[in-house]
């Protein structure tokens, strides 16, 4: 009987190894909104670290949220670092493009809970008296991680935080005129 559970534990252990090889070796997480603003209002809410706490999720999550801003007050070279509870962790972002008002590409730095290096973009596209605002995230998956991916998602995990955080950022710059 025994000879049987460690045979079915080992078989067990291999699929999961080969299914977490299987998986890709980057992951996205994209959501869109289209907001009844023109993309000249709604950029200096991302492209300013100080507007974030108006309409990013992960803000509203501990209200003991440490937070440091330096290098440039907006833009290009902005830098924020924050540090928190367990559902915020710890880490850093910093504007590395910033063209106005189209887009605004951040490099992602977490450290805690787990380490993790990711590019996010924001995209800025008129679309009639509306503008298009496209939220994507994307990052390497040591294997590591893929183990993870075998049983969670990243796309459900932060998608739904995307959706608020866009849901947040329309209802702050459609309220702005």
């Amino acid at each position: 009987m025994l000879k049987l559970v460690l045979i079915v534990v080992a078989v067990i252990i291999v699929a999961v190894l080969v299914l977490a090889a299987m998986r890709p070796d980057v992951f996205t997480v994209e959501r869109k909104v289209s907001i009844k603003a023109p993309p000249d209002r709604i950029y200096p809410l991302v492209a300013d670290f100080h507007n974030w706490a108006g309409w990013s999720p992960w803000e509203k999550m501990d209200s003991a949220l440490k937070r440091s801003f330096s290098g440039e007050p907006s833009g290009n070279g902005a830098h924020y670092a924050w540090e928190g509870n367990s559902k915020v962790g710890a880490g850093s972002m910093e504007i590395t493009e910033a063209a106005p008002p189209g887009k605004i590409v951040i490099k992602l730095d977490f450290i805690k809970p787990f380490e993790g290096h990711n590019i996010a973009e924001f995209t800025f596209t008129p679309a009639g008296e509306a503008t298009e605002v496209t939220w994507l995230m994307r990052g390497p998956v040591p294997f590591t991680m893929k183990i993870m991916h075998v049983f969670m998602s990243m796309d459900k995990m932060v998608g739904g935080q995307f959706e608020e955080g866009l849901a947040n950022l329309k209802s702050l710059a459609e309220s702005r005129k």
